[in-house]
């Protein structure tokens, strides 16, 4: 088994090289956090540990982000405007997290600086990650892209994780039995 000390960092590249066209800039973000404040946000990345090349095979790549998933005890997942729409690696990647590795997400949403009701959002989710979250197999966190939620969620370990949803379950079970006893009706939330 896999020494797990990464972070596994995935994000829709748009099929496109530039940085400001895709979530790649919010990547570049996470590296430049790390270098200029690394006292206060630190991280292994899993990408730092292979370099894959533009013209490898897809099968090549496939088993560089198989490596790189084994060394990595959670993903920090980038959730754009059109992650929803990558059907090629962010699916590969969110499966193979979750089916074969069995590691928590951390998924961190740019455009928000609050998540109250995670699943209010959940058409931002690729159809991979929904699927995961829906029938339970996905253990997921959702955060604000913001440098001090991310370094928090970074820094625990999948035990703690698994606590923070339960907790997070059980409000809102509360929540839900509230609103019943208010008369008001809500769909399930989704964590």
């Amino acid at each position: 088994m896999a020494y797990r000390n990464g972070t596994y960092v995935a994000f829709h590249a748009n099929n496109t090289p530039d940085p400001a066209d895709s979530d790649m800039k919010y990547y570049n973000t996470l590296r430049m956090w790390r270098v200029r404040d690394e006292s206060d946000f630190k991280f292994t990345n899993s990408h730092d540990k292979r370099d894959v090349r533009d013209w490898s095979t897809k099968e090549t790549l496939k088993r560089a982000l198989r490596e790189r998933l084994n060394n990595s005890k959670h993903m920090l997942l980038i959730i754009g405007e059109t992650t929803h729409l990558d059907n090629d690696w962010v699916p590969f990647e969110i499966a193979y997290a979750v089916d074969s590795c069995k590691i928590p997400i951390i998924a961190a949403y740019p455009k928000y600086s609050s998540l109250i009701y995670p699943s209010s959002h959940s058409d931002l989710w690729p159809q991979a990650l929904g699927d995961r979250i829906h029938n339970g197999t996905a253990n997921v966190i959702h955060v604000p892209f913001k440098k001090e939620a991310i370094a928090a969620d970074l820094q625990e370990d999948m035990q703690l994780i698994k606590v923070k949803l339960g907790v997070v379950d059980e409000m809102q079970n509360d929540m839900q039995l509230i609103k019943n006893a208010l008369g008001i009706k809500v769909s399930k939330v989704a964590v």
